[in-house]
C-alpha cells in the first residue's frame, strides 16, 4: 500500500492576530519546539507515508522550504502553488489528479491541515490505521473528534451514535448556533468535523465526479495549463480562477453514500484562537500560560505572549482570564470570552490599509528577512539579514537613500557598477536612483543594519532590474 500525505497549507489565521499575519500564517507559528506545518508533516511521516503533497499559496513557497530544511529528515516533496485561495474542495481534486498521475489510483491519501495540533502522535497513527483500512476498501473516511463544548466554530457529524468504533456517516451538518450545538451535545450522535480525511486518489476522484463535476473539470484544465519547475507546479492565474470557490464537505461529503467516520482516539485542537493556544500550553499554579520571566501579581487565567526585537519586561496586576500578545508593532488584549472578536481588528486594519493586517514585525523573504525597528519622519531603520549564497534583487530607489552597515557575515555590496567586499563594522552607502545589490557570499547568516533617509520610506518604492526569484 502506497501512502501520500497531502498537507493543506492556506489560510490567514487571522484570529491569532498579531501572531499571525497575511503574509506569514498560522502554519508557520511555533506551538512548543516546532511549526504547526512541520508538526502535521512529521504525523504523515510517523503514519509511514512515504512523499509528502503539499497546497500552499505561491508566496509560501520559500517559507514552507524553509520549515522542511529545518527537519532532519524531510520527505520528498511536491508543491501544488495556488496563486489565491480556492478552499479545501479545488485543493483536493488538484491533490488527487496530482496523485494519481505522478503516482497511481490506488495511492492511499492522507489529508492533514497545516493549522492543527495533535499532541498524542502514536493515538493519531492508531487511528490512521484504521482510516486507511476503510479507503482502501473504497470509503471517503473523516476524522471525527467527540466535542467537549457545544463549539459554533466547528462543523459536525452526525452518526447513529458516537462510539469507540468506525461507522458510517449519516450527515454533515455545518457551524450550528449555539442553541443547535447544545442539542447536538445532547444527542449523543454528533462528533466536531476535524477536517482530516483519508480515500484513495481513485474514489475522491469519482466522488468529485458524481458530486461536483464542475469542481474536477476545472481542476483538470488547471492542472493541465499549469507549469512545472522542479518539484513546484505553478498554475495560470486565470486557468485556476475558473475552480468553484467550494468546501470538499460542501462539494462531496455532504452528498456521497460511501463515507465513514474515524473516531479520534488523540487529542485534537485546531488552533482556531488565542485561548486554544493557551489550551496547548502546561499552566502554572494560578492558570497562567506565560514566559518565566513576565512578573505577574493577583493574576489568574491569563497568556502572555512576548516577541520583541530586544529584551522587555511584562507585568500584569491584578487582571483574570485575557489574553496579551505583545509583538514590535502591535499590542493585543482581550479577555478570552471575546476571542472570535480579533478577526474584526484585522477586518478594521484592512480596511484602514494598515500594513500590521498583513505584514508580520520580521518580513520573511525567500532570502532572508527585514524587521523595521525604528521610524519617524524622514529616516527608517531596518535589520536585514541574508541567507547564505542568497541576494537582494538588483534594484534602486525614486525617493530615498540608504545607509548600510555590515555587523555579522560577509558581503558584496554592488553600488552602481561596482562590487565592494564588505566585512562586519564597515559602511556603506546608497545614493538616491543608483543601482545597488547585496549578495552573502560567507558560510553564515549575514545581518546589515540599514537606515533609509527621504521624504518617502514606503515598501513599493523600488525598481527592480534583475531578481533570482522571479520579481523583477
Amino acid at each position: 500500500m502506497r501512502l501520500l500525505s497531502v498537507v493543506l497549507s492556506g489560510g490567514a489565521g487571522s484570529r491569532l492576530w498579531p501572531a499571525s499575519r497575511q503574509a506569514f500564517p498560522k502554519p508557520f507559528m511555533k506551538i512548543g519546539d516546532s511549526t504547526l506545518l512541520q508538526q502535521a508533516i512529521e504525523r504523515g511521516q510517523a503514519c509511514g507515508t512515504g512523499e509528502l503533497l503539499i497546497v500552499t499559496n505561491k508566496d509560501h513557497l520559500f517559507l514552507t522550504k524553509d520549515v522542511l530544511a529545518q527537519m532532519s529528515d524531510p520527505p520528498a516533496t511536491t508543491y501544488l502553488l495556488e496563486p489565491k485561495g480556492r478552499n479545501t474542495g479545488p485543493a483536493i481534486a488538484l491533490a488527487a489528479l496530482q496523485c494519481a498521475s505522478q503516482f497511481s489510483g490506488d495511492t492511499v491519501m492522507l489529508v492533514l491541515s497545516a493549522d492543527h495540533l495533535v499532541p498524542d502522535v502514536p493515538a493519531f497513527v492508531a487511528s490512521a490505521s484504521e482510516a486507511f483500512r476503510l479507503a482502501q476498501e473504497g470509503n471517503l473516511v473523516v476524522f471525527g473528534v467527540s466535542p467537549t463544548s457545544p463549539d459554533t466554530g466547528f462543523g459536525y457529524i452526525e452518526v447513529e451514535h458516537v462510539s469507540r468504533a468506525s461507522q458510517s456517516v449519516r450527515r454533515f451538518v455545518e457551524k450550528p448556533d449555539l442553541e443547535t450545538a447544545q442539542q447536538y451535545l445532547a444527542t449523543g450522535r454528533y462528533y466536531w468535523n476535524s477536517g482530516m480525511f483519508s480515500f484513495t486518489a481513485d474514489t475522491i476522484i469519482a466522488a468529485f465526479e458524481r458530486h461536483a463535476p464542475d469542481v474536477i473539470r476545472a481542476a483538470r484544465h488547471a492542472l493541465t495549463t499549469a507549469k512545472a519547475s522542479g518539484s513546484a507546479i505553478h498554475f495560470d492565474l486565470h486557468a485556476f480562477g475558473l475552480q468553484p470557490d467550494i468546501s470538499v464537505d460542501y462539494a462531496v461529503m455532504e452528498h456521497a453514500s460511501n463515507v465513514h467516520v474515524v473516531p479520534a482516539k488523540f487529542g485534537w485542537s485546531d488552533v482556531g484562537s488565542w485561548p486554544a493556544v493557551a489550551d496547548a500550553q502546561t499552566p502554572d499554579a494560578s492558570g497562567n500560560t506565560l514566559p518565566d520571566d513576565v512578573v505577574a501579581l493577583d493574576t489568574t487565567g491569563t497568556h502572555v505572549q512576548v516577541d520583541s526585537h530586544g529584551s522587555k519586561v511584562v507585568a500584569t496586576i491584578g487582571v483574570h482570564d485575557l489574553v496579551i500578545v505583545d509583538t514590535p508593532d502591535a499590542l493585543l488584549v482581550l479577555h478570552k470570552n471575546s476571542a472570535q472578536k480579533v478577526k474584526q481588528v484585522v477586518d478594521v486594519l484592512k480596511a484602514r490599509k494598515h500594513e500590521v493586517a498583513s505584514l508580520p514585525s520580521v518580513v520573511h523573504r525567500p532570502w532572508g528577512t527585514y524587521a523595521s525597528l525604528k521610524e519617524e519622519d524622514g529616516y527608517k531603520v531596518k535589520r536585514i539579514t541574508v541567507k547564505p549564497g542568497e541576494a537582494l534583487s538588483l534594484q534602486y530607489h525614486h525617493q530615498r537613500a540608504e545607509h548600510w552597515v555590515v555587523v555579522k557575515g560577509r558581503g558584496i555590496v554592488q553600488i552602481g557598477d561596482v562590487e565592494h567586499e564588505t566585512f562586519p563594522g564597515q559602511y556603506r552607502y546608497i545614493p538616491m536612483k543608483e543601482k545597488h545589490r547585496l549578495t552573502n557570499i560567507g558560510n553564515e547568516e549575514l545581518v546589515l543594519i540599514e537606515v533609509q533617509c527621504g521624504a518617502y520610506l514606503g515598501e513599493d518604492d523600488i525598481v527592480r532590474l534583475a531578481d533570482t526569484y522571479g520579481r523583477a
